[in-house]
């Protein structure tokens, strides 16, 4: 099944009316980063932090609320969250350890804790995944370049960026929204991208992406006990509004499409690789 096991999937966004003001689309990533550190189900989470450098994040270990705060939001750059597993675990001495982040990166979580040779103890100290839908990434100067070139925009001016309904679109400190199609992007788009057959993150506790859900609102999917017991925490102390996620062509459908779509593309590219003798990491 393309989108993975899961015990739940909905549409969600938070109640908190500082994390909608800061949010991407339903808060659920903030949301769950701060409740899993205020009730001890993390001590601190490793999160994409905006830098000096409009738009080009780093690994950031946060053990509040309001640096979790200060990292919300998309970044539609390439971050080595994983590199700070380490500064997490050694320097900071933290054994419950939260991160959010793609496919590629939750995977290699996952893979850590199935092979911990060379790891020393890091994988166990993983308390919480959360997973972000991901159809493909690009280096900051690919997004760079996006940003200048296609939205003529100086990526300084930069407020928010988003993809939605085959546009990627760009929102100025000045209020000017700027769409250009999804497709015009894809010469910038990593070559791993194209391996890669996981829309959803199926190895997160839990995945979340705006893709299936209206405006302001989140997809969810709760996939481990520890995600499930997590969210439902949140849902019962009201830090979150629930729907049924539509199963229309606008919901379920889209959702389940868009990841096949990936997943097809994948197929394709390792078909690719084989047939001229490169390897598959998959």
């Amino acid at each position: 099944m393309v989108l993975g096991k899961y015990l739940d999937i909905m549409t969600v966004k938070t109640t908190d009316k500082i994390l909608q003001k800061y949010s991407q689309d339903g808060g659920i990533v903030s949301a769950l980063l701060i409740h899993a550190l205020e009730t001890g189900v993390i001590e601190g989470a490793i999160v994409a932090m905006p830098t000096d450098e409009p738009w080009n994040p780093e690994p950031y270990v946060a053990t509040t609320p309001e640096e979790i705060i200060a990292a919300a939001g998309t970044k539609y750059v390439l971050c080595p969250l994983n590199n700070a597993l380490k500064i997490a675990a050694r320097e900071q001495g933290l054994d419950k350890i939260g991160m959010v982040g793609m496919h590629c990166l939750t995977y290699a979580v996952r893979k850590m804790q199935l092979y911990p040779f060379g790891a020393r103890h890091l994988p166990n100290k993983m308390a919480l995944l959360l997973g972000i839908f991901c159809t493909e990434n690009f280096t900051y100067t690919g997004i760079k370049a996006i940003v200048e070139e296609l939205h003529k925009v100086n990526i300084e001016h930069v407020e928010k960026m988003d993809v939605s309904k085959g546009k990627m679109i760009v929102t100025s400190t000045l209020g000017e929204r700027v769409e250009v199609p999804v497709k015009l992007t894809h010469n910038y788009v990593q070559p791993g991208c194209y391996i890669c057959p996981d829309l959803t993150a199926r190895t997160a506790d839990i995945s979340t992406g705006s893709i299936g859900s209206p405006d302001g609102w989140s997809t969810v999917m709760p996939r481990t006990k520890v995600g499930k017991d997590l969210f439902q925490s949140a849902v019962d102390m009201g830090l979150f509004e629930t729907k049924p996620i539509d199963s229309g062509k606008f919901g379920m459908e889209m959702l389940t499409r868009l990841a096949q779509s990936k997943w097809d593309r994948s197929e394709k590219t390792r078909a690719e690789r084989a047939e001229i003798g490169l390897p598959n990491p998959f």
